[in-house]
């Protein structure tokens, strides 16, 4: 009777086993993405991403719209490199990349013409972050630097041919992140009050005008961005140039896009909110965190708002991208992400993010209204069946409702499973998309 037992138990746990999709090598799951991040030069006519080189390090390459051409313009060891962007010109690449992980990052430029590598912030032991670049005025950069007292980061203006760092602004020590307005001109802030928790908008009227509070959010309505380093709340400047944009939650329970007055920071207008959930956030790595917002490249204007209840969706105030998403979204399932375009706006890249699916990114022509797929992250994870991620809303005793997901192995009945309970670090994050 027990040997019986013991077969039916065998014969059962193979059937159970034949069931199961195969697993994931760890070489494939973990590896490096075979490209990723992919930008489009400001002129249209290049293409950039990050892919490993011969050493497995993700280092910049840059090639042809199509990916023709391809080639490698930097070549950092240690650590991967994880933010770069494009000069205003487009003759450079710019990228923060630390020594051998010591966790102090510089600001480097790579020339694409004459493949010289320069460091922009070449002081031992000072950091850099919150880089400002802008099309329109491509001789030059903001960076944000502890080198004049290593605990605070002043705001310095880099000049890409001579190297020449000059300081910008001086941080009173609350400062998180700077923006510039439309003209390059550092005009807004956003600071946090350790002693108090409360999140402070700062503005001034000019390069030479000193700074004001614009707006002050007590700890009560504070959203993370807000209060986190590298963390801003700020999206932009409206182009009346008379208002700023802003992730508030000042006059709500949950963080709104609003447009908010320069002259006394009353709250003229929300132009986009979602009554279950705060504006998302994009993080941007070293960089730190901002509001998902897509604005227009030029002019500024305010296109889209993405918010994340269970799923992504974006909040549209502009009809013609919207009409675009959704031609997009025809032919490409997933949550499309409008990761970069040139400053014609003709050219964009976009991205459809799936859980059960690498990301995969295309070229989009908004003249011809041509979806071409580039390349997708990790290519080899397409011949495993991978299980989508579920939204689920669990009832807490007081009442709220958690937002959560449940993931279980494609084909099988989701009962009787082992559980593993991955809970996240705070209200303001959950796990991928």
């Amino acid at each position: 009777m027990k040997r019986f037992h013991i077969i039916t138990l065998v014969l059962a746990l193979c059937y159970a086993r034949s069931e199961l999709p195969p697993l994931i090598p760890q070489e494939i799951m973990f590896a490096n993405p075979a490209r990723t991040d992919p930008k489009v030069s400001p002129d249209g006519s290049q293409l950039s991403w990050l892919a490993p080189d011969e050493s497995n390090v993700l280092n910049v390459w840059t090639g042809a719209l199509d990916g023709e051409n391809a080639h490698c313009v930097t070549h950092e060891r240690g650590d991967p490199i994880e933010w770069y962007a494009w000069s205003g010109d487009g003759k450079q690449i710019l990228y923060l990349h630390d020594n051998v992980g010591d966790e102090i990052p510089h600001l480097f430029s790579a020339d694409l013409t004459t493949s010289n590598v320069r460091d922009l912030t070449p002081f031992r032991g000072v950091r850099a972050q919150n880089v400002l670049t802008d099309s329109r005025h491509p001789g030059s950069v903001f960076v944000a630097m502890n080198l004049r007292d290593r605990s605070v980061l002043d705001l310095y203006r880099v000049d890409l041919e001579t190297g020449a760092v000059i300081l910008e602004d001086k941080n009173p020590g609350d400062v998180l992140t700077w923006k510039a307005d439309r003209n390059f001109v550092v005009r807004a802030a956003t600071a946090f009050d350790g002693k108090t928790g409360k999140t402070i908008i700062r503005v001034r009227d000019g390069a030479d005008k000193p700074w004001r509070d614009l707006v002050v959010i007590p700890f009560e309505r504070a959203l993370f961005a807000g209060q986190v380093v590298n963390g801003s709340l700020i999206a932009g400047f409206d182009p009346d140039g008379k208002s700023l944009l802003i992730d508030s939650a000042l006059h709500s329970d949950k963080g709104r896009l609003v447009r908010v007055d320069l002259k006394d920071g009353h709250e003229a207008v929300v132009i986009a909110e979602d009554p279950k959930c705060d504006v998302g956030f994009t993080d941007v790595g070293r960089l730190g965190i901002e509001p998902s917002v897509i604005l227009h490249p030029v002019a500024g204007a305010v296109q889209a708002v993405e918010f994340n209840y269970t799923t992504p969706h974006w909040f549209f105030v502009d009809p013609k991208l919207k009409e675009d998403f959704e031609r997009i979204s025809r032919e490409a399932p997933g949550f499309i992400d409008l990761v970069r375009r040139d400053d014609a706006d003709r050219v964009w890249i976009v991205a459809s993010r799936r859980s059960d699916a690498s990301t995969t990114y295309y070229k989009f022509d908004r003249e011809t209204k041509k979806l071409s797929e580039l390349f997708t992250e990790n290519p080899a994870l397409a011949k495993f069946r991978l299980a989508p991620k579920k939204p689920v809303l669990i009832k807490a005793r007081d009442g709220l409702e958690m937002v959560s997901y449940l993931t279980t192995p494609p084909g099988m009945d989701p009962k009787k499973l082992p559980l593993v309970l991955l809970i996240h670090g705070g209200p303001w994050d959950r796990g991928g998309r």
